[in-house]
């Protein structure tokens, strides 16, 4: 009962959102109400949803303030002299920019983070983007398939670390033979990046780019105006890139909370560019309704997960998954379980998948003679499409830096991420990642 309740749920939230009949925060907090009652959870969905707000109140904090710091990098022209020199490089052409935006997406990826991912890679391009007359869900497609690629099967990213962590495998036998699935991975992602491009390219054309004043000027329709330049702070331009570059060492060293570390950056980021009291509240202003939409989001988001776990849907909707599989296919069982943990992490935190999910499904292999190591390397290639998931903290960053509708997004990337998804699995049954036997 609590399975298909859940299922249910997951399909008509899903349907409402794509279909725009909801927006993501009023579907995210009514829908699994609604649902808890009809289960009969009246008396205790209350604790449930604020215990699910509590477990994100502080990525809530960190994307909040991520948002503030890093809009006042982008009004002082923090990346502009980036930005310039890749006008240099690519000279108006959007095959080169999309394919760009894939090279340092990859690179910036490695360190296993979406939210460093997204915030450096958005903040590095999207007045790029904007100026050009792109479209800038191109920018957030790119971005979230080098994450998928990167984060997934490095011990160090999150979904590998679970995985590790929850089946006991030695993290070297785990990675090293994903390595050329990652590395042909990496190259497929640059080649979607191609083809977007490719697309881009047919409706724009090459712009036209001329130097004038020390600024480029971009003669096109769709290109979007430049800032205003009262706004910059190029005199204060190599402070901004130290506060910056501190923030990011801080952040991946981990000593802080990110959320800390994000509340004192804004702070400061504020005080060097914008010291008058007026200015400061322009800017906060300036950029208050798009870190309070995602804010927003992350809360909803929390409710969900906490009625999804308190009233044990996840529990129930995995076990119903796994009792489908006949015994004839257990010599599939690895591809069952790359296959699967495509709707499994869509519907559910990582957390959720690895810790309570997956020892299932490895135990069950391990019936069928199928080593837990394969369990643990198929578990990581549906990550493409658990990224798109309304579950994802990230994914709501990204969308608000975009400053696109969740639904609008997940209708132009699908297709992008369930493909990667394939492939990856096909490149793990090519490389011998995973088996049948």
């Amino acid at each position: 009962m609590l399975a298909v309740m859940g299922f249910s749920m997951i399909a008509i939230f899903t349907f409402l959102i794509m279909s725009k009949r909801m927006s993501p925060i009023v579907a995210l907090m009514i829908i699994p109400l609604l649902f808890a009652i009809l289960c009969g959870f009246g008396t205790e969905v209350g604790d449930m949803m604020l215990e699910g707000v509590k477990q994100v109140a502080p990525s809530a904090a960190m994307l909040l303030f991520a948002i503030l710091y890093f809009g006042i990098m982008i009004d002082a022209g923090l990346f502009d002299p980036l930005i310039t020199k890749i006008l240099k490089i690519v000279k108006g052409d959007p095959v080169k920019i999309v394919m760009g935006t894939a090279v340092l997406s990859l690179l910036v990826a490695l360190d296993g983070d979406g939210t460093t991912t997204y915030m450096i890679t958005v903040s590095a391009f999207l007045p790029l983007y904007k100026r050009m007359g792109m479209n800038p869900l191109i920018l957030a497609t790119v971005a979230m398939l080098s994450l998928s690629i990167m984060s997934s099967m490095t011990p160090w990213g999150g979904p590998a670390t679970r995985a590790i962590v929850s089946l006991g495998v030695d993290p070297t036998e785990f990675f090293v033979p994903l390595i050329p699935t990652m590395l042909i991975g990496a190259i497929w992602i640059i080649f979607i990046s191609y083809l977007l491009g490719k697309k881009e390219s047919k409706r724009l054309g090459v712009v036209e780019i001329q130097k004038k004043n020390e600024d480029y000027e971009i003669y096109s329709e769709q290109a979007a105006t430049l800032e205003q330049k009262p706004l910059l702070r190029m005199d204060r331009w190599w402070i901004n890139l130290l506060l910056t570059a501190i923030l990011m060492i801080v952040l991946v060293w981990g000593i802080w909370p990110v959320s800390v570390l994000f509340m004192i950056g804004f702070g400061c980021a504020l005080m060097v560019n914008y010291p008058s009291l007026e200015q400061q509240k322009e800017r906060i202003v300036s950029h208050a309704g798009n870190a309070l939409t995602v804010t927003a989001l992350v809360f909803a988001a929390g409710i969900f997960t906490g009625i999804l776990s308190g009233t044990k849907m996840v529990g129930a909707m995995a076990t119903s998954l796994i009792n489908l599989i006949p015994d004839s296919l257990g010599t599939f069982f690895p591809i069952i379980v790359a296959v699967t943990s495509m709707p499994f992490t869509f519907v559910m935190s990582n957390d959720a998948y690895y810790f309570g999910v997956l020892p299932i499904l490895a135990e069950t292999a391990a019936s069928y003679g199928v080593d837990t190591i394969e369990i643990a390397r198929a578990s990581v290639l549906g990550q493409p499409i658990h990224l798109l998931s309304p579950l994802v903290a990230s994914t709501f960053l990204l969308v608000g830096m975009v400053n696109r509708d969740l639904g609008d997004y997940q209708r132009f990337a699908f297709k992008w991420m369930f493909f990667t998804s394939i492939v990856l699995i096909i490149l793990a049954l090519l490389t011998g990642v995973i088996s049948y036997r």
